[in-house]
């Protein structure tokens, strides 16, 4: 079982608010596409924000976390930045914005709160289908 460091989850949510709050405030659908890239490679867990986060905090973590949860969240975060990105591109500014503003929801509540909808996505799921574990 892969193990994350909570703390760089909640810097890469911060980074993750302020690039989204970026986006809703700009209407950059670029700085969406590379949110977007960012959330795929933390799916694959070479999180971009999670390595800044390293180079900057040399001690070590009082304790680790499961990884598969912040991984599906990212997956969920990449989703919002799919269908936000087709918003954009296809000029449909509703849904730009709704998903948008879903995913910076999303990142605030981990960012401010250490409450990780898609972690808790994650379990619920994860109760509900057995075989899934």
């Amino acid at each position: 079982m892969m193990q994350a460091d909570p703390r760089a989850l909640r810097f890469a949510a911060t980074v993750t608010t302020i690039v989204l709050a970026l986006v809703l405030v700009t209407g950059s659908a670029w700085l969406l596409a590379a949110q977007a890239a960012v959330f795929a490679l933390s799916v694959f867990g070479a999180s971009p924000y999670g390595m800044i986060f390293k180079g900057i905090v040399k001690s070590p973590p009082k304790e680790l976390e499961d990884a598969a949860p912040p991984r599906f969240a990212q997956g969920v975060g990449l989703a919002f930045a799919l269908v936000g990105l087709v918003g954009y591109v296809t000029q449909i500014t509703p849904l730009a914005l709704g998903a948008t503003a879903a995913a910076l929801f999303a990142a605030f509540l981990n960012a401010a709160f250490g409450f990780c909808l898609g972690c808790e996505m994650f379990l619920v799921i994860r109760r509900l289908l057995p075989a899934a574990r």
